[in-house]
């Protein structure tokens, strides 16, 4: 992730448990693998960022 500072707005989204222990999962996988904390809000954000410049919007 980038050190700049970003604009966030709270949001409501509603996921199955699967999904949300994944997202678990990975933001401790990225966060032993960087040393730096990630949370599951940022791997919802890299991932919808990866999902739009794959369909050409680039955020």
């Amino acid at each position: 992730m980038s050190d700049e500072k970003e604009k966030l707005i709270r949001s409501t989204i509603y996921l199955e448990e699967e999904v949300l222990e994944a997202l678990k999962e990975v933001a401790e996988e990225y966060s032993k693998e960087t040393g730096q904390k990630w949370s599951k809000g940022a791997v919802i954000r890299v991932a919808l960022s990866e999902f739009f410049s794959r369909r050409g919007k680039i955020l």
